[in-house]
């Protein structure tokens, strides 16, 4: 919301300086985002023009003569609308402007135009940077004093004021106007609301029926005669393009101007084209159509959103954007004033699925009060009959079928005190109340009536009337206290500290983590899993989705993490290893998702040599597996692989994980078919873990194996086994000897001399022992042991 100073202070007295009114209602919750200072131009003043002749070169231009009080000056110009008499801006040789062709910020030079030289320039908006209005000059009011700097004249300071969801009252000058009057200890004043009316009674030309009072709780329709439609006084003008605003004629300028100065849209309606005579206000029918204002095509409505209709049809939609048909031209002579209260959920989604935002819907989608239509419709009648020549009818159709009730808080001194933390004095209660248009009643012996001003419709319970007294008196003010009361107990939450522990031991490993949206579309999760899984587990559809990009929750983090490692590699081969620690949602019928805690990974590219240049192998199988298993082995789970198929991983390369007979995750190469869907050409390797899978196989504390000092005897052992034998059932083999400390498989060998069908396995064992050294016999009886062992469930040969 900008909020031009010059304005703001017609209805209240600025006592501070700019900056630290900014402070004040920065701190207060209203923050000002900027402080915009126009009116900042040197070398351009006031100038008159006291005659103008025709160019000797060019039928385009004239000659016109400026007085800037003391000097004249012949400046050349083309404006259509330059007259002798007018008060305008003259820009002196030397002026910074903006470039009324490019946009872009020039210093004025002296020039000769046609053979004529011209010593400055009569400005336009554009050129003084108040607008992009260029087609003619800015003509300043015939009371400015020639000679006075520009800046004194139409200068302002703007406050874009951040406004929050739940102050509507805030997008409008008179509700910051009541802030500084309580933060400044002022009052502020309400602009005028009395007109003369005819003895036309309004209900005599229009009637109103509200078929949908859920959605519009008000309508207020008037009349106004004999309106001449043009242009706006241009101090009307010059405030609509401070805050922001395009100023178009007369009557809709004044229905915007009412809107900043009040906060309550308005439209109006060329009243001979409203066909019967009668307004409806009702829901869209199926398959209705409606051109509005800006478009050339016609809409198609849903039944869900609130129209404005007259006998035969559509010709607005409500709180959005009228239709074409009933707009003002200048050839209106009647104006249909409608002012309303309508449904602000209804106005938002009509404004969303019409994708049109306009001042009004963001005004009427917050929630404005139903009183509000009643001053809006007084003041703008009254601009209307003063600056259009209208005759208002007398009163107003009012169809207002259930009126709301007058909000009153009981507010206990207890309560305010334990919110607070500090005692106040209930006089001061009430004048920080009273200063901002609450009316309170002290109830003895300790509690306070308050009655809610009709435009705060976010305040309902003593808590907000708590909150408006500690804003006002200042959040620096309360009081530092320390906390009371008993410390809630821990709740152990193990599936969310696994996950924090993952994130930290995968960041161990090297991996970059990324985070993605939860969010998804079926398109995206086509190329990760198989169509007939998405039919029959369908994922579950977001009710109200940002974008066809953000349609579903995800049911996986694969095609997550593919979109952001394509979105990295760029034309390099650097090994990219990234991951991502989060939920997936489960379809569940006739119930929410299942939120599963997921740890997917992916790596790609050469492993960098000695100099860092990627030049080393690529990334494979075995490099994904060192990542899951140095998180297992953090984490002090055993587990074992075994072959697996899976739609996105490429088969004979691909492994699940287990923990004895539970299922975990999957690890292996991505397939070039899924790869290519992501516009990637390189292999990638992936890997998942079901955390929640995981957490009951994930040991309780901290187990402790004291270190043994004797010294560890290493010797390497090779088997032959048949080719389908896992090398980790080899390896829980050999761990099964008590003196075994540690093994690892270093080589995986097929081909000539090893007979066909068959594989050799080579390990290097450590042999420790915790209570004495070990000797070659003691070693030697432990492998006769562990190839007992081997032979006996593996049928495996000692390889010589």
């Amino acid at each position: 919301m900008r909020v031009p100073l010059r304005w703001l202070s017609e209805y209240v007295d600025l006592t501070v300086d700019p900056k630290e009114l900014a402070r004040r209602l920065t701190v207060a919750g209203a923050e000002v985002g900027e402080i915009i200072t126009s009116g900042t131009w040197d070398n351009i003043v006031v100038g008159h023009v006291e005659k103008v002749e025709k160019h000797p070169d060019a039928d385009r231009l004239v000659l016109a003569t400026v007085s800037t009080g003391t000097e004249t000056h012949r400046v050349v110009c083309g404006a259509p609308n330059v007259k002798a008499g007018q008060n305008i801006a003259y820009a002196e040789i030397g002026a910074r402007l903006i470039d009324g062709h490019t946009g872009e910020p020039t210093k004025l030079k002296k020039s000769k135009i046609r053979g004529v030289e011209s010593e400055g320039m009569i400005c336009s908006e554009k050129e003084l940077g108040i607008s992009d209005e260029h087609t003619g000059i800015l003509v300043l009011p015939d009371n400015a004093t020639v000679g006075q700097l520009i800046r004194d004249v139409i200068g302002d300071t703007i406050f874009d004021i951040e406004v929050t969801a739940n102050r509507p009252d805030l997008l409008s000058i008179l509700g910051v106007a009541r802030e500084v009057a309580a933060l400044t200890g002022q009052k502020w004043r309400d602009p005028p609301l009395e007109y003369p009316e005819s003895k036309s009674p309004a209900k005599k030309f229009i009637k109103v029926e509200i078929m949908d009072p859920d959605l519009c709780p008000r309508y207020i329709a008037s009349i106004v005669e004999n309106v001449t439609v043009g242009e706006s006084p241009p101090w009307m003008q010059e405030r609509l393009i401070a805050a922001g605003m395009r100023p178009i004629n007369n009557v809709v300028d004044i229905t915007n101007y009412v809107m900043l100065e009040l906060g309550q849209p308005l439209h109006a309606f060329d009243y001979d084209k409203v066909r019967g005579k009668k307004i409806i206000v009702r829901r869209a029918e199926p398959g209705e159509k409606l051109r509005l204002l800006t478009e050339d095509e016609d809409r198609t409505l849903s039944p869900d959103m609130l129209l404005i209709c007259d006998a035969e049809g559509a010709t607005a939609v409500a709180g959005v954007m009228g239709g074409g048909d009933s707009e003002v031209s200048p050839q209106t002579k009647t104006i249909l004033l409608e002012a309303a209260n309508f449904n602000g959920p209804s106005v938002r989604r009509a404004a969303q699925v019409l994708k049109i935002r306009t001042d009004a819907s963001t005004r009427f989608e917050k929630g404005l009060s139903r009183d509000l239509p009643a001053m809006g419709t007084a003041r703008a009648m009254k601009l209307l009959v003063e600056l259009c020549g209208g005759k208002a009818a007398e009163g107003h159709v009012d169809v207002y079928p259930r009126k709301a009730k007058e909000q009153r808080v009981t507010l206990t001194m207890e309560r305010l005190a334990r919110v607070l933390g500090l005692d106040l004095p209930t006089s001061q209660v009430r004048t920080v109340l009273t200063s901002l248009g609450f009316t309170c009643r002290w109830v003895p012996p300790a509690h306070f009536i308050v009655r809610v001003p009709y435009w705060r419709t976010d305040v309902s319970i003593a808590d907000d009337v708590i909150e408006e007294v500690a804003r006002i008196i200042g959040y620096d003010q309360l009081p530092t206290s320390m906390l009371r009361g008993a410390i809630p107990a821990w709740i152990p939450q193990p599936l969310t500290e696994l996950r924090e522990r993952v994130r930290n031991v995968m960041a161990d490993a090297g991996m970059q983590e990324v985070i993605t949206y939860s969010m998804t579309d079926l398109e995206s999760l086509a190329k990760v899993l198989p169509r007939e899984e998405l039919a029959i587990n369908k994922p579950l559809r977001i009710a109200n989705p940002l974008s066809r990009q953000f349609e579903y929750a995800r049911t996986t983090l694969r095609h997550n993490l593919l979109q952001t490692l394509a979105a990295n590699i760029g034309g390099t081969q650097n090994l990219i290893e990234l991951f991502e620690a989060a939920r997936i949602y489960i379809p569940r019928e006739d119930d929410l998702p299942h939120e599963v805690e997921t740890l997917t990974g992916v790596l790609s590219g050469r492993h960098p040599d000695r100099w860092g240049q990627p030049t080393g192998p690529e990334a494979d199988f075995y490099d994904a597996k060192s990542r899951l298993e140095f998180l297992f082995t953090d984490r002090r789970v055993q587990t074992d692989y075994r072959d697996a198929n899976d739609f996105a991983y490429l088969p004979g390369r691909t492994a699940e994980v287990f923990v004895r007979d539970t299922r975990i995750g999957i690890v292996g190469q991505v397939h070039p078919r899924v790869a290519t869907g992501f516009d990637i050409n390189r292999d990638v390797v992936m890997f998942e873990v079901d955390l929640e899978a995981l957490l009951p196989h994930v040991p309780e504390g901290v187990e402790y194996k004291p270190i043994s000092p004797y010294p560890p005897v290493e010797q390497d052992l090779a088997i032959i086994v048949d080719a389908d034998v896992p090398a980790a059932r080899a390896i829980e083999i050999i761990k099964g000897s008590p003196l075994v400390a540690a093994v690892r498989t270093f080589d995986v060998y097929t081909g000539d001399p090893i007979p066909a069908g068959k594989k050799s396995l080579a390990f290097a064992i450590t042999y420790q022992s915790p209570k004495d050294t070990l000797t070659d016999a003691d070693v030697a009886k432990q492998r006769t042991k562990i190839l007992e062992r081997l032979k006996r469930d593996l049928n495996a040969e000692l390889r010589t």
